[in-house]
């Protein structure tokens, strides 16, 4: 199907609405992981000098561990690799890249074509990455995306998916004849939008017993789904949540739910072939499953990013 990046909410998830709670927690977690590397002002805006690869993250958890993971995939090629690690909005982080103060950062390349043209068709995940190329500037390239995707779902708690016989193989098309049974939850946006309701049922056929306003896959709308409130609701597919509570996220063969594919972001000059080698080969093993597990570890066990890094890129053979 064909929508707009306009139209992608999920981005709210990434860079640029982060709140102020988020921020001071991830920046204690920053401080035991490759910050420790470091220690400048991220916002600095000095370019990277003798070589060294700098290897930012915005501030919020998942991107500062997949900055980890590039930094210490290039590291173990060889490359000297700095970190500027919970930056903030992708304003900031767009204009260091641009004056090469950052080599690498990850990225989610639904969210980052919204934010460079938010009136942008997005048919496929190759489509989205010609046309955020077409619009970057000419210092910047993406890399390979990975299969990871940090986006919105129709995610079922565990009794509900149970009682129907669902798993995580199962589609949302697995809905109908059931949907009606169903209360879902989301934000208020997600009844009235395209990528919500509307789409669920005129791409699915679903129509849903009623509907709950919450928040953004946030607080209101996992405990919700925890207590039954709600049998299905909008969860981020890279939620840690999923894991605590065994919800059942549902596939979406038809993309109602857009692209948000980690994917480097990098200044094409600071990068060798090497390192854009290296960090393709994390792209081509890194999947959702994967990156909700990594995520887990660091945010409901309390692991040191770092450490979450370098096991995976271990068991990955890439370390």
């Amino acid at each position: 199907m064909t929508h707009t990046a306009k139209s992608i909410w999920s981005s709210t998830r990434h860079p640029g609405a982060a709140t102020v709670a988020l921020a001071a927690a991830v920046a204690l977690l920053a401080g035991c992981s490759s910050s420790d590397d470091g220690g400048d002002d991220p916002l600095a805006g000095d370019k990277a000098s003798g070589g060294t690869v700098v290897v930012g993250s915005n501030n919020f958890a998942e991107s500062i561990l997949i900055a980890d993971i590039y930094g210490e995939a290039l590291k173990a090629k060889g490359v000297k690799v700095s970190y500027k690690p919970n930056i903030g909005s992708r304003e900031t982080t767009y204009g260091l890249l641009k004056n090469g103060s950052i080599t690498v950062l990850p990225e989610y390349n639904g969210s980052l074509l919204a934010y460079l043209d938010s009136k942008a068709e997005q048919t496929s995940a190759d489509a989205v990455n010609a046309a955020v190329k077409a619009k970057l500037d000419s210092k910047l390239t993406l890399l390979d995306s990975s299969p990871a995707e940090d986006k919105d779902s129709v995610s079922l708690n565990a009794a509900t998916a149970k009682k129907y016989g669902l798993d995580s193989s199962s589609t949302l098309a697995d809905l109908k004849g059931i949907s009606q049974d169903l209360v879902i939850g989301g934000s208020p946006e997600f009844q009235t939008r395209q990528q919500g309701l509307v789409g669920l049922k005129s791409e699915y056929g679903l129509e849903f017993k009623s509907f709950k306003a919450l928040d953004a896959g946030g607080p209101l709308t996992q405990a919700a789904l925890t207590k039954n409130t709600v049998q299905a609701a909008d969860i981020f597919t890279t939620d840690p949540t999923i894991t605590k509570e065994k919800f059942v996220v549902l596939q979406d063969p038809k993309n109602l739910f857009g692209f948000a594919n980690v994917t480097p972001l990098v200044y094409k000059s600071g990068l060798s072939e090497e390192g854009v080698a290296a960090l393709n080969e994390v792209s081509a093993k890194l999947d959702t499953k994967t990156l909700l597990e990594l995520d887990s570890q660091v945010q409901l066990e309390n692991k040191d990013p770092l450490d979450v890094a370098k096991a995976w890129l271990k068991s990955a053979g890439l370390g």
